[in-house]
């Protein structure tokens, strides 16, 4: 719509009176100005970029009423039909899952928790809570008339004793993982019966191998390719998520498993005490002698996962770190897109997120024999918890979903959801490879090359996590690393970054917020990578007179002093009459930030991980705290040092936050206090 002022209308009316050519002349001014607006507006509308939504829809599936799903287990059947199983311990067969009416019939009914399902030979096979169980419809009438126990594994009747699986090995074995169990001191996870938190190889005639110690809660076991991965959950001893290579004889890093070594069949012969002699493990206790669960200490000597490795050979590090409160905070299943599905991203990994209730792609590789990769952003805002995917015969992806005993980002307790691709390519990092002297990033279109070949369009830091019996581990030995140079290649789908001070073994963040889309000059939709770089590959590295080093921070940097002198004369002037002098704690907040203004800081401090502005999700509401009417210094206390017990309600605790800087958590309190 276009607004005229008061004396151009004044103009045309005198013109309209003074000849009869005026409407002839006017109507091309009016259309010229309207083409104008029109040009104006669609040159405004493509610097807007896209969102994960105008490309990645999240359909709902029509689920039964009555029914409370809580997925458990999901895999797509030979017919196209989806088996589902639930954590009430109902077996569901979905008929034409992908139709506008999907039918539910229920196959099997009883069982007790369960977290997994894979179809062989006619049968379904399910991980219970005790037992690896075969369902057979025997008569063809549509439901299971026979359950076979293929194994039974100990259990003690601990609450977080989860069975998880089971995965089809290339053998036709099965894979299961099984959760610790939670002692009263639930911050020191116990193996309280053998092989609680070991992978086991089970066969169809019910033998049992040992394969792997040290998970804590193996919640996302997955074959790639052949080859047994999974996802385990921040906790102790596990600094974050990750994904990792499960190898038979590997130790996956929480001792309290290796109590089982001297098990017949264990392919393992470590011992806790060989851990606990590098790393104690924090039996904290109060001046009455009552344990309390250790924290993490500020600027303390520590040792990472890597440098472990050194006198423990059998310790498996993750090929990909998924950082906590960014990528998830409870990761889930692996998949792997078909290499016929989604376009550019075909053959690449997913991972799904119960309580951020998001997805997140993963492209990996091999360097020097061992798996590495980077993690990045793909697809937020599903109804509930990610738990289970699969995929749909028409290339959908199915997600099976549950929030109970951990809360999640969506609104709903549970659910079944759809991710459909549009055939739309969105402008993203395709892949980062590690390069000898920096990375090489792949874009799914052409990258403008006016940005491409600056400098100041990317931003590189490295930092690791503690290998500590406290709950999780903050980021640590944090850099800024130098970027030297930039080389596009000739058709603006991949950059070459010589960085300075590539460390191994730590994660690499890249942060590419200048780049464009040649076509459209979009942003990239996600435009930061997460590496973690195992190993630095050999090979030719860049010469300087083969990049561009130009960069246009610098240059807006020297033109910065004129101005900057002209600020300081007028610094010097003194406060005109009437005018209050500046407040000694000028530090302080004067006026609450808005939530655009606090947003990245809630993001970069991965604060919205646990915590939504309105409703309950794995912490608090932000607008419940403000009604706690805390000042801004007691919030900035609580966001370095929280105290649980003022939140007896939520079952998981929040992690000292120490590294958020006072400057960025007065600036969060500001702003949570304003929602009063």
């Amino acid at each position: 719509m276009l607004f005229y002022s008061k004396p151009i209308i004044q103009r045309y009316r005198y013109k309209m009176m003074k000849g009869k050519h005026f409407w002839k002349k006017a109507a091309g001014r009016l259309l010229q100005l309207g083409a104008a607006a029109m040009l104006w507006q669609g040159a405004h509308a493509q610097a807007e970029s896209a969102k994960e939504d105008d490309y990645f829809k999240i359909m709902r599936v029509p689920v039964p009423e009555g029914d409370l799903l809580e997925v458990g287990g999901l895999c797509t059947l030979p017919n196209g039909n989806l088996a589902l199983t639930t954590r009430r311990g109902d077996v569901f067969v979905v008929e034409n899952p992908t139709s506008a009416k999907p039918f539910f019939r229920k196959f099997a009914t009883g069982m007790h928790e369960v977290l997994g399902v894979a179809y062989k030979n006619g049968s379904l096979y399910c991980a219970q809570r005790g037992e690896l169980t075969r369902l057979t419809d025997t008569d063809n009438d549509g439901k299971a008339d026979r359950y076979e126990t293929v194994y039974a594994w100990p259990i003690s009747g601990n609450y977080h004793e989860y069975s998880f699986g089971p995965k089809v090995a290339p053998d036709g074995k099965f894979f299961v993982t099984l959760n610790l169990g939670f002692p009263d001191v639930w911050w020191h996870p116990k193996s309280f019966v053998p092989w609680r938190g070991w992978t086991l190889k089970i066969g169809e005639d019910g033998s049992v191998e040992p394969w792997a110690a040290g998970m804590r809660s193996p919640c996302g076991i997955s074959m790639i390719d052949d080859e047994l991965f999974y996802t385990d959950n921040q906790g102790d001893w596990v600094g974050s998520g990750s994904i990792m290579q499960v190898k038979k004889g590997a130790f996956m890093g929480h001792p309290a498993s290796l109590v089982w070594t001297d098990m017949p069949g264990s392919p393992l012969k470590l011992k806790q005490d060989q851990v606990f002699a590098l790393v104690k493990p924090r039996y904290d206790v109060d001046k009455n002698g009552r344990a309390v669960k250790p924290e993490n200490i500020v600027n303390e000597k520590f040792l990472s996962e890597y440098e472990i490795k050194k006198a423990i050979p059998e310790l498996q590090l993750p090929a990909v770190w998924l950082p906590h409160g960014i990528l998830g905070i409870s990761n889930s299943e692996i998949v792997k897109i078909p290499e016929d599905q989604w376009g550019p991203f075909a053959g690449q990994l997913l991972v799904g997120d119960q309580g951020m209730s998001k997805v997140s792609r993963v492209f990996m590789e091999k360097v020097n024999g061992e798996y590495q990769g980077a993690a990045i952003e793909f697809r937020s805002g599903f109804q509930s918890g990610v738990t289970r995917m699969a995929w749909g015969k028409d290339g959908s992806l199915f997600a099976g979903e549950t929030a109970r005993g951990w809360g999640s980002a969506g609104d709903a307790g549970q659910g079944l959801q759809r991710l459909v691709w549009n055939g739309k390519i969105p402008f993203e990092m395709r892949a980062v490879r590690a390069m000898p002297d920096g990375f090489e990033i792949e874009f799914t279109k052409p990258a403008e090359r006016k940005y491409a070949e600056d400098i100041a369009s990317y931003k590189v830091e490295s930092y690791i996590y503690k290998y500590h019996s406290v709950y999780g581990s903050p980021p640590v030995n944090q850099q800024t690393l130098q970027i030297k140079g930039v080389k596009v290649s000739p058709d603006g789908m991949k950059a070459r970054i010589i960085v300075d001070g590539l460390r191994p073994y730590y994660i690499h963040t890249l942060t590419l917020e200048g780049l464009r889309d040649a076509e459209t000059s979009f942003s990239l939709v996600h435009p930061t990578a997460y590496y973690t770089l195992n190993n630095i590959p050999e090979g030719a590295r860049l010469t300087m007179n083969e990049v561009s080093t130009r960069n246009s921070a610098v240059a807006e940097t020297k033109a910065a002093p004129a101005k900057a002198a002209g600020a300081k004369t007028a610094a010097t002037k003194p406060a005109a009459a009437g005018t209050a002098a500046a407040p000694k704690n000028a530090g302080t907040i004067a006026k609450a930030p808005t939530y655009a203004e606090v947003k990245p800081l809630l993001s970069k401090h991965t604060c919205l991980a646990c915590h939504n502005t309105d409703k309950r999700q794995v912490g608090p509401a932000y607008r419940d705290v403000a009604k706690r009417k805390y000042s801004i210094e007691k919030i900035v206390q609580l966001i370095h040092n929280p105290q649980p017990q003022n939140w007896p309600d939520y079952a998981t605790p929040m992690p000292p936050m120490p590294q958020v800087p006072v400057a960025d958590a007065k600036k969060i309190a500001a702003w949570i206090n304003s929602l009063k």
